[in-house]
């Protein structure tokens, strides 16, 4: 999935509005708080459910500009990367790119069929926290 958005926010405010909820999401899957500066290649496991959890790694962290990240389950392996472009003082574009390896013929054939269905409505509720974050600048 990718998806390209000129956002009427400063780069900075964007970056520092991914982080804060980097910066929780770590606080809540490990009980530890870190700063943005202990973040790069930060590793650790999220419990998702009971029977599901995932090993999240911080691997690129670009202040202003980048932060890619990815989870890795025994099924699949995702890397989501985003690029933060300044435009000007007030504005920026955000480059959001999703990559998902499936592991095994029968998980890949599954996953393409439900990633069909489903992007639409990902794209749809990605663009909308977007203009969350734009809204509350």
């Amino acid at each position: 999935m990718e998806i390209v958005k000129k956002l009427n926010i400063p780069a900075s405010f964007f970056y520092d509005k991914v982080m804060d909820s980097v910066l929780f999401d770590v606080r809540k899957a490990t009980g530890k708080s870190v700063t943005r500066k202990q973040l790069k290649n930060l590793e650790y496991v999220k419990q998702f459910s009971q029977n599901n959890r995932a090993r999240i790694k911080i691997e690129e962290l670009i202040e202003n500009q980048s932060y890619k990240f990815r989870t890795s389950t025994t099924k699949n392996d995702f890397v989501v990367h985003y690029q933060i472009k300044p435009i000007d003082g007030s504005s920026c574009e955000v480059h959001y790119t999703e990559q998902m390896e499936s592991h095994g013929m029968l998980q890949k054939l599954n996953d393409m069929i439900l990633g069909t269905l489903l992007m639409y409505f990902k794209k749809r509720r990605f663009k909308k926290m977007l203009v969350m974050i734009e809204e509350t600048y």
